[in-house]
């Protein structure tokens, strides 16, 4: 059962002079990917097809990721009358698919492959938070901190399994970073991108990956401060294994809020030679 329905979010009080139009484009993008789960739940399910019970959360994870989807693309149509997410959608799938052929995980073990799920999870559950915090139209307030709590609780049960997987396939400290390091570095891949270019540029536009990149970090990377980066750093920690000081927990908070920041700038270098 979800936790929460899409009808119990407040929609009479959506308030549109409170849009900020900057933030439109970047929901777009979110509903069609959060949508996508179906296809991650065929790829789960044919990596854990041996265990039914995973399989039964496997569909509820998509139930919700799905119900994600839909709220925002709600929202987004309320935002942009001219939008249509079904149809933004529809493009999306006909744009960028992922292989449901494979059975065995992409990450080398069904370990890892929960490494690598709690780490998207860390990564979304971060970015509502952020996004909660920065929004004041309060409708997406409430339905990114609804999606907010989904994804922690999405996170805890992707890492309770990752640590009983890891209890028969064992991988040290230094494996379990390579995986949540080359997820996050994924955070930047095709995906992303396609979604944006799907939901947000014009048909017969021809695709670029690194202009849709930067169209959509340049603004996402901002909402980032320095208590999302601390909360990112202890979930990834307890994900690997290790657990440094608090102290040394937020040092690398900052460092890492450092470097987000040099990437944002960069990437509004990009935009503006864009524009």
């Amino acid at each position: 059962m979800k936790h929460w329905d899409i009808e119990q979010v407040n929609w009479d009080k959506f308030d549109p002079s409170l849009i900020d139009a900057d933030i439109v484009p970047l929901i777009k993008t979110a509903a069609v990917v959060e949508r996508n789960s179906v296809d991650y739940t065929v790829y789960l399910t044919n990596v854990f097809g041996h265990d039914p019970e995973l399989t039964k959360l496997f569909r509820k994870w998509e139930d919700e990721e799905v119900q994600h989807g839909e709220t925002l693309g709600r929202w987004a149509m309320m935002a942009d009358p001219a939008w249509n997410y079904q149809e933004s959608y529809k493009r999306f799938r006909n744009f960028y698919k992922i292989d449901l052929k494979t059975d065995h995980s992409i990450r080398g073990s069904q370990a890892g492959e929960f490494i690598a799920r709690a780490m998207v999870e860390v990564g979304t559950s971060s970015y509502y938070s952020a996004l909660a915090d920065y929004v004041k139209e309060p409708v997406l307030k409430e339905i990114c901190r609804r999606i907010a709590g989904d994804e922690y609780r999405h996170y805890k049960l992707f890492y309770d399994y990752a640590k009983l997987y890891l209890k028969s396939q064992k991988l040290s400290r230094l494996q379990r970073a390579r995986i949540a390091l080359g997820r996050i570095i994924e955070s930047q891949d095709d995906e992303l991108a396609s979604a944006f270019h799907a939901t947000n540029e014009p048909h017969g536009m021809p695709y670029n990956h690194k202009r849709c990149i930067a169209l959509y970090m340049e603004k996402a990377m901002s909402l980032y401060k320095i208590h999302h980066i601390v909360r990112v750093v202890n979930m990834v920690c307890k994900v690997i294994g290790w657990m440094p000081s608090e102290k040394w927990q937020r040092y690398l908070s900052k460092l890492i809020l450092m470097i987000i920041n040099k990437q944002q700038k960069a990437y509004t270098k990009q935009v503006l030679s864009i524009i």
